[in-house]
């Protein structure tokens, strides 16, 4: 290969990353990026960005757009529209006797990283048993979100429990474990649907022409 086409491969691939970094920025900071939901946590487009660079680009690529998620929920909660649950992503909130710690930095950052990761892993595993890549691409998409929003509300009952549950539940005769699975199904598994359809109907046709691309660089 040579230089000059390698050059402009590369060059490809950060235009590539640039759209979808701006595409991302748009979703978290602007209405566009949230959806109705009927639980307690605000349901967002803001992975969708995500799978499409892991499923497009690679792995590498997708851990940091998820890193680039992370770092936007964490300046909007943290600057731009506090509120009452901004204490569950970032330190540098307090509402009361309630106050962000250093698992609001890992709630922030660790499930929205690892959207990328469990996407490639999920649709490379899946591609050597179906050989389907829009199949694979949906589940990897389905999975690469649930894996946010079950490390979400897993670090939320782990450093967060107490706090959450008095300020979300109103009904004391319900567990905070019944609530965080109201909240997947209100929330996660419309957030899962999206991000399968963006995988497949998205993801894949983008890579497909992008792969063409590739070869005809010179």
């Amino acid at each position: 290969m040579s230089a000059k086409k390698t050059k402009n491969q590369q060059i490809l691939f950060l235009c590539q990353f640039a759209l979808l970094l701006a595409i991302e920025i748009i979703v978290c900071f602007t209405p566009l990026g949230t959806l109705p939901s009927l639980g307690m946590l605000s349901a967002t487009l803001s992975h969708v960005p995500v799978i499409i660079a892991a499923v497009v680009l690679g792995m590498k690529a997708g851990a940091l757009m998820g890193l680039v998620f992370g770092t936007c929920s964490f300046i909007y909660w943290t600057f731009v529209a506090p509120g009452a649950f901004s204490f569950l992503y970032t330190p540098f909130y307090t509402l009361g006797e309630f106050q962000g710690n250093f698992g609001s930095l890992l709630i922030c950052f660790v499930p929205r990283i690892l959207i990328g990761v469990v996407t490639v892993l999920v649709m490379k595993g899946l591609m050597k048993i179906i050989k389907n890549e829009f199949a694979a691409a949906a589940a990897a998409g389905l999975f690469g979100t649930l894996t946010n929003t079950f490390l979400v509300l897993l670090g939320i009952y782990i450093f967060f429990g107490q706090e959450y549950y008095s300020m979300a539940v109103t009904d004391s005769s319900q567990t905070l474990l019944a609530f965080l699975g109201l909240v997947v199904l209100t929330n996660g598994l419309p957030e899962a649907a999206i991000g399968a359809a963006a995988a497949s109907a998205i993801g894949v046709p983008v890579k497909k022409a992008v792969s063409k691309r590739y070869m005809n660089v010179s």
